[in-house]
């Protein structure tokens, strides 16, 4: 039985919203089929790591796969590489090299680590993605950010800006993505530019794959977003951006998360993380939003992709 893989990137402080992730994932798996999940990090604690290795069932199959420090050495710890000017984390990047270091696999799935699945995830496997490098959802968390929406025009070159995806759901055609040398693209860019974002490894994938994007419909990551009206039975659930339902009681969207945690060991630490969260805490959040306003000022005067377009440089695969 041909096996369908998952993977997740995180740090160990995320152990348990990829916990509650899983479990959703599990929830939903057909027991006719055979799933097998990575769990992609540099450094795990045992009893993180036991406890996601515990989730596991007969038909899904849960491995940590330890990333080599050796293999992010040309990523820096720089402004340019902070997500949403706010905090640097490696884990972003790992996404990124899935391609190479699993050969054996022609195509799989990513998902963040703050997602729920409420559908059975072969049913995204089993979508074809024709001669497309990957599919994703168009970023829905930018859809009515006016500030956001020129960033994708001015700064990212992107026409028009609802084109522009959001890769925390990512179908992967990891034949194409070794066959036409992403990676090697992805780091000549960085090396060469250093490109100042504010998502770096989602701009690197919108960028460089811009002409080989299957886009899936919003039901595959569905974002909570105050300005629209809830999306009826979403396939997956992404809390993107600052509002987690571990952070704030009203998060839209909340509710599958919570109904999933129950089940898991995690739920009484996700319940006293949300209990100690405070209102200055939240507020925090709230003004990270401005700061992340003031951040795409900044880069509209450094070396921006749009300007590096414009001088010729070859971006596209």
């Amino acid at each position: 039985m041909t096996t369908i893989p998952v993977f997740y990137t995180i740090t160990d402080n995320y152990t348990p919203y990829a916990g509650v992730s899983i479990q959703s994932l599990i929830n939903h798996a057909n027991p006719n089929r055979d799933y097998t999940i990575y769990v992609l990090v540099q450094e795990i604690s045992e009893q993180h790591k036991q406890a996601l290795k515990n989730l596991a069932t007969d038909n899904v199959h849960i491995n940590i796969f330890h990333i080599d420090d050796e293999l992010l050495k040309p990523i820096t710890n720089t402004k340019e590489n902070y997500l949403r000017g706010q905090f640097f984390t490696m884990a972003i990047f790992y996404r990124l090299f899935i391609p190479e270091l699993f050969p054996q696999y022609d195509k799989s799935i990513y998902l963040d680590a703050d997602t729920i699945v409420n559908t059975d995830i072969a049913e995204l496997y089993d979508t074809d993605l024709g001669n497309n490098m990957f599919g994703s959802a168009p970023d829905l968390s930018i859809r009515y950010m006016p500030l956001l929406q020129e960033y994708i025009k001015q700064c990212q070159g992107i026409f028009p800006p609802e084109k522009y995806i959001n890769n925390g759901v990512i179908l992967f055609n990891l034949k194409a993505f070794r066959e036409k040398k992403f990676i090697d693209r992805f780091l000549y860019l960085l090396g060469k530019y250093q490109f100042d974002n504010l998502d770096p490894d989602q701009a690197y994938m919108n960028e460089i794959c811009e002409d080989y994007i299957y886009h899936l419909d919003g039901k595959w990551d569905t974002m909570p977003n105050e300005s629209i009206p809830p999306i009826k039975d979403p396939k997956i659930v992404h809390y993107n951006l600052f509002f987690k339902p571990w952070h704030f009681e009203d998060v839209q969207y909340g509710n599958y998360f919570w109904d999933v945690a129950k089940e898991t060991p995690f739920y009484e630490t996700l319940k006293q993380e949300l209990a100690n969260f405070t209102d200055a805490d939240r507020q925090k959040q709230r003004d990270d939003l401005e700061k992340m306003a003031q951040r795409v000022k900044e880069i509209e005067q450094t070396n921006t992709w749009a300007k590096v377009k414009q001088q010729g440089e070859k971006i596209k695969l």
